[in-house]
């Protein structure tokens, strides 16, 4: 059978094998959904394609990726972490161990390219490329890389980011391309104009009220729940005012019950549907995760950003400077976030339609929307495929 040479144009997807890759991502959802955007993208690229993922049992991708479809495979590995303390010394072995399980897991897959989405569980799936001579690509989410991409990026000329301003900290000599943040479909297509009367039916908000959204992340933030407790005790007798809080599933029984005869404010675990959470929303309150940054960037949505103080390098400060910056979002500190001051900035600028819109438009929505496309026809382009003709 004759083969394409280097010199050669790769012919379309549909006259090669079957694409193969195998995505590392777990831990929270600020890796794993963007993953299993690529996943998706890939899909659209190859719809032969077989796409599993490689994580580790303490994260959530031991429920999101099985639910999504995907084959997980779980290795042993422990977080780049220096709080581990004399754990840390332990690292080195680690690595090298998990880097062995998905080696194998690569051959078993028959990969043709590994992808490590960030976060210590996808550090393993470039070392194991590596050994197995595969190539591999990084993405990097967040302003600040993180440890574990900080050490992949090392091992690969391959790193796609999210945000242009995270060049300045990767080693030199890399081809580095800014595709965006991948998002999850729905998201990535929203228009909050046109969805904005059924997602705040969907949330019973009234007509006339201001609906403020707490979003503490995957696993909820308790220091935005306790402000959001505040709020509600605040507003309780407002008719102009809704608050959705988002706990997590750890706080939600605890919140309801302080929430019980308080017509203002509704406590969920999840909102499994972001893009209706933003197209009712007037203003959102939440962390500074680098998924939910480009969340807010790709669909304008003006916010009150309070990262996470005990980020590695402090990155989601970094993050949340993407938006400040361009005065799309307002930063508030960790320590600063109470009920009586999330009272003093959301309510001038619920009371202020105007402001708000200005917040919008100041938002840069880059790539983020077709940042799994992008990053799709990265990942063809490594292994000598040519990206479909839909592809960017």
């Amino acid at each position: 059978m004759r083969t394409t040479t280097e010199h050669e144009t790769p012919g379309p997807l549909h006259d090669q094998p079957p694409l193969s890759v195998v995505i590392g991502a777990g831990g929270t959802g600020g890796h794993i959904y963007p993953g299993l955007a690529l996943a998706e993208a890939l899909r659209r690229a190859d719809p032969r394609a077989v796409i599993s993922f490689v994580g580790t049992e303490r994260g959530l991708e031991t429920t999101l990726i099985p639910q999504a479809g995907h084959r997980l495979h779980t290795v042993d590995m422990i977080p780049f972490d220096a709080s581990l303390g004399p754990r840390r010394y332990l690292l080195p072995a680690a690595l090298l161990r998990s880097g062995r399980q998905c080696r194998e897991i690569l051959r078993a897959q028959g990969a043709q390219v590994a992808v490590g989405m960030g976060g210590y569980p996808s550090a393993p799936v470039i070392v194991g490329a590596r050994m197995a001579g595969l190539p591999s690509v990084v993405h990097e989410s967040n302003a600040v890389p993180g440890r574990a991409n900080r050490f992949a990026a090392r091992l690969t000329p391959h790193v796609a980011l999210a945000f242009d301003r995270t060049r300045e900290h990767l080693p030199a000599g890399r081809a580095v391309q800014t595709v965006g943040m991948p998002l999850v479909g729905a998201v990535a297509r929203l228009d909050r104009a046109a969805l904005r009367a059924e997602a705040r039916r969907h949330f019973g908000v009234p007509d006339g009220a201001a609906l403020l959204v707490l979003n503490g992340g995957s696993l909820g933030a308790a220091r935005l729940t306790a402000a959001a407790l505040e709020l509600a005790a605040r507003w309780r007798h407002r008719t102009d005012r809704r608050l959705l809080v988002k706990t997590g599933p750890a706080a939600l029984a605890q919140v309801r019950a302080a929430l019980a005869g308080n017509p203002v404010a509704h406590a969920v675990a999840y909102l499994d549907r972001m893009d209706l959470a933003y197209a009712a929303a007037d203003l959102m309150v939440c962390r500074a995760g680098a998924a939910t940054v480009a969340e807010l960037s790709s669909v304008r949505m003006p916010a009150v950003l309070v990262p996470y103080p005990h980020a590695p390098h402090d990155h989601q400060t970094h993050n949340a400077r993407v938006l400040s910056d361009a005065g799309a979002g307002l930063l508030l500190a960790d320590e600063e976030c109470t009920g009586e001051r999330l009272a003093e900035l959301a309510e001038p600028l619920l009371a202020d339609p105007a402001r708000l819109a200005a917040m919008a438009r100041a938002a840069d929505p880059g790539d983020h929307a077709r940042a799994a496309d992008l990053l799709a026809a990265k990942v063809l382009r490594v292994i000598g495929r040519t990206p479909a003709p839909t592809l960017p």
